[in-house]
């Protein structure tokens, strides 16, 4: 076994003035040849000698462990989620699920199992923690799913290719089969109603209200409608091109966690980005009506004042290239006031912002959803604009496939699976209508028989 040597690099040197040096403490442990030759571990510069030793030490239990952090027979899950999400998620995984999968090892995994060795961990104990979590929690089933793909994917990596343990606990973890639990979250439809008395309550606060008017016309998600830029928009075609989302990263997830513990309140931690769209199918084109159409040209003539009353305060945007933690490819937006100075960045200009250029994403719908949930008295989110978009636009008889691309949908089918309940009614309804257009002057009883206005029966097989 390599042993790890601590010396004094400036033992017996002195400097110009004729003085000894400070102490200068080294660790150094030999390791693996390479290409036949000798190879050493050393890092130099510690003060004293136990600083060196004890730095020494763990260096050589890291290299040991094949540069594992860790010593894989005694880690805890907690620091195993940890490895997980840092060395698994984020290089595989979008942004948002990864912030999805943060908050579910946080929040929920690690205060009730984290404290365990990964080892020792049992069946039991994750069966006993989902459990837990149905009964108690009022989560919905399609979130407790979520938090049992995070468990069995954790723990799959650990048993391969992490080999960190023999079998996956998690493997044969159920979701109990209670009553109690609601399916999926509920699918708000708004009334025509209920969309004027919100669209009339933020009237005065036009990024909002245009925003909430585009959505409920488009029947864009929300990452869409705040990703959009006045390019995307053809008023001579009427129509409005989805290619991109906006969204917020946080620079370092540990960083805000720290900052939260320590009491430390100010600007938040994260920036907005221009990102890629969810799936392949969410680039699109869609065709825009003559209300959308007139409203957005109003919206852009507003700004254009405003741009002009603000001048050199009028804050303008610009992108700068970036890769995410996890390798994705983003814009970040930058925004400044007008510079005397050219900027090397691309302008961009997003649609909706506020009177004075400010770009504030998704955000811009945080106060809304409380005024309308609260003062309004209104079961509202943001996503209601597109279930209510998609529900009457197949109330109305567009086909299911139109739907599906016009959403952005990967597939009819899952069109059909978020608005089974409309396709349920249209098959009532379908039912009805034929009752009344489909149905014959004289009627069939069960018998096989005609029954004739004057009631006169007659075998309609003779």
């Amino acid at each position: 076994m390599a042993k790890i040597n601590i010396r004094n690099r400036n033992k017996g040197k002195y400097d110009k003035d004729g003085n000894l040096k400070k102490p200068n403490w080294e660790y150094r442990f030999e390791a693996a040849k390479i290409d036949g030759k000798r190879n050493s571990i050393s890092k130099a510069g510690f003060r004293t000698k136990s600083e060196a030793e004890i730095a020494g030490a763990k260096a050589m239990a890291e290299y040991n462990n094949a540069g594992l952090k860790f010593t894989p027979s005694e880690i805890s899950v907690a620091d195993y989620l940890d490895y997980w999400l840092k060395n698994y998620c984020q290089v595989n995984i979008a942004d948002s699920t990864m912030v999805g999968y943060r908050n579910i090892v946080n929040n929920h995994l690690k205060p009730r199992i984290g404290h365990y060795k990964l080892k020792s961990i049992t069946t039991m104990n994750i069966q006993e923690m989902i459990n837990d979590i149905a009964l108690n929690c009022g989560f919905t089933k399609s979130f407790i799913r979520n938090i049992l793909k995070v468990i069995k994917g954790s723990f799959k990596y650990a048993k391969n290719p992490a080999n960190l343990i023999k079998y996956n606990p998690a493997l044969d973890v159920t979701i109990p089969k209670v009553d109690t639990l609601k399916e999926s979250e509920e699918i708000i439809i708004l009334s025509k109603d209920e969309i004027n008395i919100i669209l009339n309550r933020f009237e005065n606060s036009k990024s909002q209200y245009y925003a909430m008017l585009t959505a409920y016309y488009t029947g864009l998600r929300i990452g869409e409608v705040f990703g959009l830029t006045w390019d995307d928009i053809d008023f001579e075609k009427k129509t409005l091109t989805v290619n991109r989302i906006c969204k917020k990263i946080e620079k370092d997830g540990a960083v805000s966690e720290i900052k939260r513990k320590r009491g430390i309140r100010g600007k938040a931690s994260t920036k907005w980005y221009f990102g890629s769209c969810k799936t392949p199918t969410s680039y699109r084109t869609i065709s825009l009506g003559d209300t959308i159409i007139d409203h957005l040209k109003a919206y852009k003539e507003y700004q254009m004042k405003n741009e002009q009353e603000y001048g050199d305060l009028y804050i303008h945007h610009y992108l700068k290239a970036e890769v995410t933690d996890n390798n994705k490819n983003v814009n970040r937006i930058l925004s400044f006031p007008k510079m005397d100075f050219s900027i090397p960045l691309e302008e961009t200009h997003p649609v909706f912002v506020k009177e004075n250029g400010e770009f504030r994403g998704t955000d811009t719908i945080r106060y809304p959803a409380k005024i309308i949930n609260g003062e309004l008295g209104i079961n509202f989110h943001f996503h209601a604009f597109r279930h209510t978009h998609a529900t009457l636009l197949i109330e109305a008889g567009t086909p299911i496939k139109a739907v599906s691309k016009r959403l952005g949908h990967k597939d009819v089918r899952t069109t059909l699976e978020i608005y089974v309940h409309v396709t349920e009614n249209m098959m009532d309804e379908a039912v009805n209508k034929f009752e009344q257009i489909g149905n014959l002057s004289t009627n069939l009883n069960n018998g096989g028989q005609m029954v004739d206005k004057n009631e006169n029966i007659t075998n309609i097989y003779s």
